[in-house]
């Protein structure tokens, strides 16, 4: 009887793991073909993978949107994990009522969604293209600054914090050092994995984001790549396997990043402190 429950729980499982990844294998094998043999369903692997990623590199601007991508991702990324982190410290180690009050306040922003606040910000944002064009509409960073950082991340660093033993900042400024002595030199070396799951989860976030970025880049020149990618599916007659061999390089990046960190990912989620 055990035996028996014990296989159709891995059938289960396999059924739901089947279900999870074939979208990610459709994908590859779609682009090793071609657009009519991808309209036709075709699930085995082609042979026009170096055609697709041709006429990829012949039709539009691939390095661009990938490099104005990284850009915004790896800065957006740095200074989120710096603002954020300095942040939930600070919230955790110096308690107070007035700061439960702007922490819950900060919760509270959390129920707002973006598209309410798309407006606001690029009506913002045009003012300032007034007085600093290199920060105003239609560049890389007006797309970059609303995602730092946000309160979601804060709550994170904070809940973590919890875990943080208090000990190591007596004993560091017992020692002499300051309190951003304490933060660099000990408290962000013992939560490395709070800081990698952060990491992870905000450049995810940033490489992903497609609708701030449609808003306020208005030029093809800083078009990141999902932008590149609603353009190519938006044309008249779209070349599907060109699409599947650009979503299969837009989505290297944040495969590779989540695998090199997946451990430090796991245990920072958890709440782990090392």
């Amino acid at each position: 009887m055990h035996k028996i429950k014990q296989a159709f729980v891995y059938i289960i499982l396999s059924i739901f793991t089947i279900i999870s990844i074939f979208p990610f294998l459709w994908m590859i094998v779609s682009a090793t073909n071609k657009s009519v043999d991808v309209t036709n369903g075709r699930l085995l692997p082609g042979t026009h993978l170096l055609e697709n990623f041709q006429n990829l590199l012949n039709s539009v601007n691939l390095v661009p949107a990938l490099m104005n991508s990284a850009i915004i991702s790896i800065a957006t990324t740095i200074l989120s994990l710096i603002i954020a982190s300095l942040a939930g410290y600070g919230f955790e180690i110096y308690r107070s009522k007035a700061k439960d009050v702007v922490f819950n306040i900060l919760l509270l922003s959390m129920m707002i969604p973006f598209a309410a606040l798309m407006i606001p910000l690029f009506r913002m944002f045009g003012t300032i293209s007034q007085y600093a064009p290199g920060i105003g509409i239609d560049t890389l960073t007006a797309a970059m600054l609303p995602s730092i950082t946000t309160a979601f991340l804060i709550f994170f660093f904070r809940q973590n914090t919890k875990m943080f033993p208090k000990a190591l900042l007596e004993a560091g400024r017992m020692d002499g050092l300051t309190e951003l002595g304490v933060f660099f030199r000990i408290y962000v070396p013992t939560m490395k994995t709070t800081y990698a799951a952060a990491a992870i989860i905000t450049f995810m976030a940033s490489w992903n984001n497609y609708l701030w970025p449609l808003v306020v880049l208005q030029s093809p020149e800083n078009h990141t790549i999902p932008l590149l990618i609603s353009n190519l599916g938006s044309s008249h007659a779209p070349d599907f396997g060109m699409i599947m061999t650009t979503i299969v390089i837009a989505t290297l990046p944040t495969a590779l990043i989540f695998f090199l960190l997946q451990k430090h990912f796991v245990a920072g989620m958890m709440g782990s402190v090392k």
